[in-house]
Parts: C-alpha cells; sequence; structure tokens
C-alpha cells in the first residue's frame, strides 16, 4: 500500500495506481482536489485523513485583520507548484476587510529572503502562510525571518509560534498522522479504503506568541487571548 502525508503526494499516488490502496494526510478537500468522489463513501482505492487547513486559510487571514486591523497590505505566500485553490477565497475575504492581499511565491528556500525583501518593499502589515507541506518543513526558518523583518505573521502549525511566528490556526498535525496510521493498519488487515470514509478533522487549535505580539508593538486584545489554545512566552 501507499501512504501520502501531503497533497501533491496524494495526487501522484492516485494517478499511478487504481488498485494498489492509497491512504493520504493532507489539508484541503479531498473530493475538491479529486482524491475521491466522496467522502462517506470515497469508492476506488483511495481514502485518508484531511485537516481542513486549506479550508481555514481565510480564518487565518480574519485573525490577522483582527490583530493589526490598521493594516490595509497583506501577503500570502504560496507555493506555485503546489495545489492552491483558496486564493479566490482569501482575495473576496480580504476585499470585504478592506485589505489589498498581494500574491507572493517561492518554492524554494533560497527565494525566502527576496520575499521578505519584496515584503518591506509592500510596506505589508502581515503575512499569511499558505499551507503546505514544503512550508511546514520549513517553519521554523519562516518565523525567524518574520521576526527579522517585524512582520506579523500567521501558519498552520504551532511549532510556527513556538519559533517566533506571531500566530497559528490549524488542525492537529500529530493527531493526523495518528489516525492516518490507525487506518494504514485496518486495511493491511483486510478492509477495504472504498469502505472507509475520509475522516474530517473537527478540531483546530489557535496559538499566539505574546513576547512575538510585544515586539512588534501590537497588543492582543483580552477576547483573542480567551480563544487561544495557548498563549506562548
Amino acid at each position: 500500500m501507499i501512504v501520502t502525508p501531503a497533497t501533491p503526494a496524494a495526487i501522484v499516488a492516485k494517478a499511478a495506481t487504481t488498485t494498489i490502496p492509497i491512504v493520504f494526510e493532507i489539508g484541503g478537500d479531498p473530493v475538491r482536489l479529486g482524491l475521491v468522489t466522496r467522502l462517506d463513501r470515497p469508492g476506488g482505492n483511495v481514502t485518508g485523513v484531511t485537516q481542513l487547513n486549506n479550508e481555514v486559510a481565510t480564518k487565518r487571514l480574519q485573525l490577522l485583520h483582527e490583530l493589526v486591523p490598521n493594516a490595509t497590505i497583506i501577503a500570502y505566500l504560496v507555493d506555485p507548484t503546489y495545489p492552491n485553490v483558496e486564493t479566490t477565497e482569501l482575495q473576496t475575504a480580504a476585499r470585504g476587510f478592506g485589505v489589498d492581499l498581494h500574491i507572493l511565491e517561492a518554492s524554494a528556500e533560497r527565494e525566502f529572503d527576496p520575499i521578505f525583501s519584496k515584503l518591506v518593499q509592500l510596506r505589508a502589515g502581515g503575512l499569511v502562510i499558505g499551507s503546505n507541506a514544503f512550508f511546514l518543513g520549513k517553519q521554523e526558518q519562516l518565523a525567524a525571518l518574520a521576526v527579522r523583518h517585524a512582520v506579523p505573521a500567521v501558519f498552520e502549525n504551532r511549532q510556527f509560534v513556538i519559533a517566533g511566528g506571531l500566530m497559528s490556526y490549524g488542525g492537529n498535525l500529530t493527531d493526523a498522522y495518528h489516525q492516518t496510521g490507525v487506518y494504514t493498519g485496518r486495511i493491511l488487515k483486510g478492509e477495504k479504503p472504498s469502505d472507509l470514509p475520509v475522516l474530517r478533522a473537527t478540531k483546530v487549535e489557535f496559538y499566539i506568541n505574546l513576547k512575538t505580539a510585544k515586539a512588534l508593538g501590537i497588543t492582543v486584545p483580552p477576547s483573542m487571548q480567551a480563544r487561544a489554545d495557548e498563549m506562548i512566552e
């Protein structure tokens, strides 16, 4: 069988075989991405777990706007080699907030420094980092760059906040991997992927780095602090 902990790998695996069982762990909508026909009865040889991190991208923008309401320019960092289906939704949400959203692209670590130089040129008041495996693997570098350039930034994972990023909002990666492992074991014992509904993570976690907020001159409202799962100092 094949286990794919990222959207591009899941898409490649599905295209490669219709017989070998595939279990994915992704951050987007598997129906929208064409991995399964429906969530409750996926059919075929593919099933898995989705955290819906892509679907809550607009919520990340909303939280960032709430924390830096005077920012009129916000950037959205995407990997152009990665399936990115939420850009239109973010642009619509940004217009509703009265924010000019700039799309910036990076698919290699060497592009990070020019991206942050561009943020300074744009006088961007914040940065939303798109959900994908590449950025997840580089979140500590991205957090360090955001701190160095004094850019309020939000990502999907708690580790980003621990590394100094301002905020994160997204599913629990450990839980998602655990559920992926459970499905893998069930299929190896004889169950069919077509009979296992796609699991949708229902819990999202919200973290704020108070030390970073203070360094940026940002006051975190008590109402936002009360909604956070953890305030990291």
